[in-house]
Parts: structure tokens; sequence; C-alpha cells
């Protein structure tokens, strides 16, 4: 289920990004990006609608994710 990341209080977001990024592991390159350098980008990327923040009720966790991997379940593609 995708999550209205613009419902979440600023900390929650914040804090929700800061665990992605600190888990996620990417590889930048010669250059390497700081914490605040990369919590802006996944920022910039949900407000541009590149990724999505998705709850996990197999999982029981919150996620981001490219919009184009996120498949919905049938029942969420009902509710659309």
């Amino acid at each position: 289920m995708i999550i209205p990341w613009e419902q979440l209080a600023e900390d929650t977001l914040e804090n929700l990004i800061e665990s992605f990024v600190l888990r996620e592991g990417t590889d930048y390159g010669e250059q390497e990006k700081t914490l605040t350098q990369k919590v802006d980008d996944v920022r910039r990327q949900l407000k541009s609608g590149e990724v999505v923040l998705v709850w996990s009720e197999l999982h029981e966790t919150v996620n981001i994710m490219p919009r184009t991997q996120f498949q919905a379940t049938p029942y969420e593609e009902e509710q659309q």
C-alpha cells in the first residue's frame, strides 16, 4: 500500500528516509555523498513521484521504492 508521504509528520518522514538511506548502501562512486545529501535526494524523488513510500502488510515494514517497481495488489488496484 502506498503511504502518502505528504500526510506524515516532518520528523517521521525524516526518520523514515534516514533509515532507508542508512540500510540502502548505494555506491556513489568516487565522491561519497553525506547523509544529508542522500536524504535530500530521496526527499526530492518522493516529491517528484519517482519513488513511493510503501507499507508491506506481509513484512509489517515501510520501504521506499521506485514507482515503476511497486506492484499494487488486486485489492489496492480496486481502491484507486
